[in-house]
């Protein structure tokens, strides 16, 4: 698949896979609701239950910056089946202008965030390279 597809397929996906790495190199791999605008995908920590707020994806982002993001479609029909990775560089916001941009896009994206807006805080990760395959072309 050319590059304007797999952002395309990229940007459609209701979830993608966030794969961030500690300061000894142990991977950690979460899934995450995103948005993807122009060269940056935005996540959030939102009021979904979790079992901390001390997220392992936010220390990872702080101790290593570069982080990857996954989707993909499986079927059972093999020909139908791609991938997309999104590489690049993460840091995380609490507020101010890239802070809003952020929600807006995860608000943009999710009605359920029109009804309760991520408290965030928010992860934004510029780009730095798209890699996909898919089964037919």
């Amino acid at each position: 698949m050319d590059d304007a597809e797999a952002r395309r397929r990229f940007a459609a996906a209701p979830v993608a896979r966030l794969a961030t790495v500690d300061a000894t190199g142990r991977p950690h791999l979460v899934p995450v609701t995103f948005a993807f605008a122009g060269d940056a995908v935005y996540t959030a920590v939102d009021a979904k239950p979790k079992t901390t707020t001390r997220l392992r994806r936010l220390a990872n982002i702080a101790a290593n910056p570069s982080v990857s993001l996954l989707v993909d479609h499986y079927d059972h029909d093999w020909t139908s089946l791609w991938w997309v990775r999104v590489d690049g560089t993460a840091q995380v916001v609490g507020a101010g202008s890239l802070f809003d941009e952020a929600i807006a896009a995860l608000v943009g994206k999710y009605r359920q965030y029109a009804l309760r807006s991520p408290a965030g805080p928010a992860i934004v990760v510029r780009v730095t390279r798209v890699r996909s395959w898919a089964a037919s072309r």
